[in-house]
């Protein structure tokens, strides 16, 4: 495995006219209903209501972090599609490309308290002949979907059902965008002189086994993988599906992606990159790995979303490889570190000055609940200090080495606990 510095930083391609958004997200949003408390599904004895779906998770992460976001799905002329959308879009994200079906209803699950890893955890979907599960060629605004500079794509929409995977295949059929420096050719997503192409696509695995009804979901999951420009998957689900011990299989199977992110869980991530048309030829034949920061989980829903949102926040603006990799640590443990599905990702600042610590600070970088909330705070604290020196001097400066350091050497970053007492005095301690 190569720990080498920044490879790959080649900005998401755009050229010509700007397309309408940065990022179209497709696939089934549902109403989530989560217990009140802990326990078997049968012994609940109240939910309360969210939503939830990879596609618009990814969407919403976006939105918060200043990315101009589109969903489009379908949803049901009904009151949980009206809930749906309106959550949505109250991320800023834009979902008027969104149909509204008249038959079919907007899918809704439930599930328990526990963490999915667990064999206590209990999910039941009522999604079979959902609104969703009717996105078609014929029944979506393709034009919509071409409308990003990115397409973001996920293995569970080609589960939903024979329509929803000839509509992937459909939008992953045309050619690739063409390459930044080819300013004769036109935006992503526009009409080049060979016919039109496609925006820069993302897909996410997600395999689910449950969700495909006979033994064809593995290889239609690698087929779509394939013709993709940046792939994100589990060493996990890469096992489960295809049978792939380790990464260098992962990408011995899947040789055409551009950027190929191979999670390790708790150890981070590998990835490995080639030139445009150049597949076989990766930057790092061994890839690239980007350890992951100590996180104290509260719940382990919602982190891939958040780390897929978070790579292509750093590659929409041209970041360097590894550092969208940290990014996507970081919108993770942000993730992981709140009890649903969805959590604001860390300020850019913030992001940018984590992202940017040497090795060694940030292999001993530990985050825990409430972490981008006390650092975001000590950064205003650190600017408002800065902004009184003495000649010329900022009285005090406060760094991420200033954080507490436990005993194996890590910094710790976490927010106080309700009714804990900043120390100090009054005033907000440095977490």
């Amino acid at each position: 495995m190569t720990r080498s510095a920044n490879v790959g930083d080649t900005p998401v391609p755009v050229a010509g006219a700007a397309p309408d958004v940065d990022v179209v997200c497709l696939g089934e949003s549902m109403v989530t209903f989560l217990p009140t408390a802990p326990g078997p599904l049968a012994d609940v004895p109240a939910f309360e209501r969210a939503i939830g779906g990879a596609e618009s998770n990814v969407a919403c992460a976006l939105a918060r972090a200043g990315h101009r976001a589109r969903w489009i799905s379908r949803v049901g002329a009904d009151g949980f599609g009206d809930h749906l959308v309106r959550e949505i879009a109250g991320h800023g994200v834009d979902t008027r490309a969104v149909r509204r079906d008249p038959v079919r209803p907007t899918g809704i699950y439930f599930r328990t308290a526990g963490d999915r890893a667990t064999d206590a955890h209990e999910v039941v979907y009522y999604r079979t002949g959902s609104a969703a599960s009717a996105m078609a060629p014929a029944t979506m605004d393709v034009a919509a979907l071409r409308s990003g500079r990115v397409l973001h794509l996920s293995g569970i929409t080609a589960a939903l059902s024979a329509d929803c995977l000839d509509l992937l295949r459909a939008l992953m059929s045309l050619p690739p965008p063409p390459l930044p420096a080819d300013s004769s050719r036109p935006s992503p997503g526009g009409a080049a002189p060979d016919g039109p192409r496609r925006p820069l696509l993302s897909f996410d695995v997600n395999y689910r086994p449950r969700l495909w009804s006979g033994p064809q979901g593995p290889r239609v999951l690698l087929d779509l993988a394939r013709a993709a420009d940046v792939v994100f998957v589990g060493a996990d689900e890469a096992r489960a599906a295809w049978g792939l011990p380790d990464p260098r299989a992962v990408r011995a199977a899947l040789p055409e992606p551009e950027t190929l992110v191979v999670k390790l869980g708790r150890a981070g991530a590998l990835v490995f990159r080639h030139a445009p048309g150049a597949p076989g030829h990766d930057d790092a034949p061994a890839g690239t790995l980007v350890p992951a920061p100590t996180v104290d989980v509260v719940a382990a829903v919602g982190a891939g979303d958040a780390f897929a949102a978070g790579f292509l926040s750093a590659a929409l603006r041209g970041l360097p490889l590894r550092t969208r990799v940290r990014h996507g640590h970081l919108w993770a443990a942000a993730a992981l570190t709140v009890p649903g599905d969805l959590a604001p990702p860390p300020s850019r600042l913030l992001a940018d000055r984590l992202a940017a610590l040497d090795d060694d600070a940030w292999r001993t970088l530990h985050l825990g609940p409430g972490w981008t909330d006390a650092m975001e705070a000590t950064d205003r604290e650190a600017h408002t200090v800065n902004e009184h020196s003495v000649n010329g001097h900022p009285v005090n400066d406060h760094s991420v080495n200033d954080h507490s350091v436990n005993e194996r050497g890590e910094r710790t970053v976490r927010g106080r606990t309700p009714g804990e007492v900043p120390a100090g005095g009054g005033s907000e301690a440095r977490p």
